[in-house]
């Protein structure tokens, strides 16, 4: 099993704080996308950054990372997990292994993610594992997390998992809130409940704000400058978007009801202006940028 730095993957420090890592995030996930991406090898690319984030967002998870990547790994050197795996007593694991949902961000993460925070396979007993916790009792409940996709969120689905050994069918409401638990009777590890508390996956394009949901969109100069009309994503699929003349770098617009299903009332999704110039690719793009700079001049910066 070798080692991944997460950190040069995202291409950020050790010190990085969590916008930072959110930031580079973001940056990456767009840049590597399969849909959108022309990248050499851009789905591995994309899967890696996915797997960078899951590991680094989460302070549970960063901290048993960092006291991994503390004892001098480099990427590719070769990692042997202690006896009792890493999430053993002393370790410094999580509390509790993660089980992931199968699509979205939340999936297809490489053996040392595995090895390290725990994928539903029944990991060892003890903290970071899926066993039995000291003092605990025969057929008590077992709490895990599950990390659910924003579609899956918008839309209500039913989702499989792998638990011990068992695929398990999870319905999950349409809507359901972070921190919320959905309870399996009798599938716990030893014969109680099995509680899933859910969170939601990252998402290479959008983020939750409470019910709204947020979207960076790039944007041409002349697009925000004379406006456009631009085919937008969300949760329910593209929509138009009219773009007004005159707008700058951050503005923000609403799609009504495009957030996360909700009571009294669904969320909107946000979207954020970026305003990225392309690079000039031939001759005649070049001219279009020296008419512009004469056209502007110097004094088109505001103070």
């Amino acid at each position: 099993m070798q080692f991944k730095d997460y950190y040069e993957t995202l291409g950020v420090e050790a010190s990085a704080g969590d916008a930072e890592i959110k930031t580079a995030y973001r940056r990456l996930a767009r840049k590597f996308h399969p849909d959108v991406s022309k990248e050499p090898e851009a789905e591995e690319k994309f899967k890696a950054v996915n797997e960078a984030y899951e590991a680094l967002r989460d302070p549970q998870k960063r901290k048993a990372y960092d006291q991994l990547r503390a004892r001098g790994y480099r990427p590719g050197d070769d990692v042997q997990p202690p006896p009792g795996g890493f999430g053993g007593p002393g370790a410094g694991g999580v509390d509790f292994e993660e089980i992931f949902a199968g699509g979205g961000a939340g999936g297809g993460f490489s053996d040392f993610f595995e090895t390290l925070f725990g994928r539903g396979r029944g990991g060892p007993a003890g903290p970071g594992g899926f066993g039995p916790q000291p003092g605990a009792r025969t057929r008590a409940d077992t709490r895990a997390k599950l990390a659910i996709p924003l579609e899956t969120v918008y839309s209500g689905d039913t989702v499989r998992i792998g638990v011990d050994g068992k695929t398990l069918q999870v319905r999950v409401p349409k809507g359901i809130r972070e921190g919320q638990a959905i309870r399996l009777a009798g599938q716990g590890a030893t014969g109680g409940d099995l509680l899933l508390e859910i969170e939601y996956a990252a998402h290479p394009r959008f983020e939750v704000d409470g019910r709204n949901v947020i979207h960076v969109l790039p944007v041409a100069p002349w697009e925000a400058a004379l406006g456009a009309s631009i085919s937008v994503p969300t949760l329910g699929g593209p929509v138009e978007l009219k773009i007004p003349a005159g707008s700058e770098a951050g503005r923000k617009l609403r799609l009504r009801g495009r957030g996360l299903p909700g009571k009294p009332a669904d969320g909107d999704q946000i979207v954020e202006l970026e305003v990225l110039a392309p690079t000039p690719q031939n001759d005649a793009q070049k001219k279009a940028y020296e008419t512009m700079k004469d056209a502007f001049g110097a004094g088109w910066r505001r103070a």
